[in-house]
């Protein structure tokens, strides 16, 4: 979805996203450094990852590796992230997959419409 203005996508944090970021890179010593490139991507106009269906807003969840642990993606972090607008990108949460099955939907609508009302 490149933009033709030649303008880079804005990318914002969720309070969520940042504390579970923290947490994470207390036992996953590279996660900044595996999540930075999909954050490039995503300032790049670059939409990646499987939309979650039944949401009211347009959003995305992206399968990273795991550097630390070697497994492959299937073992690795989950990255949710809203586009907000053409040119704004919200990235909402992230997990690691051995720590935590999976996000609700209830979770995800929770997040973005407290950081929606901020």
């Amino acid at each position: 979805m490149p933009n033709n203005h030649g303008e880079s996508i804005q990318v914002e944090y969720t309070p969520e996203f940042k504390r579970n970021l923290r947490a994470l890179s207390k036992k996953y010593r590279r996660i900044r450094s595996d999540i930075q490139p999909i954050i490039e991507r995503l300032q790049r106009h670059d939409i990646i990852g499987n939309q979650i269906p039944e949401m009211h807003h347009t959003i995305f969840k992206v399968r990273i590796r795991n550097s630390d642990i070697r497994k492959g993606k299937s073992s690795g972090y989950r990255l949710i992230y809203y586009i907000r607008t053409s040119t704004n990108i919200v990235l909402i949460t992230v997990y690691s997959k051995l720590e935590q099955a999976d996000v609700s939907t209830g979770q995800i609508r929770r997040i973005v419409s407290e950081y929606v009302r901020s």
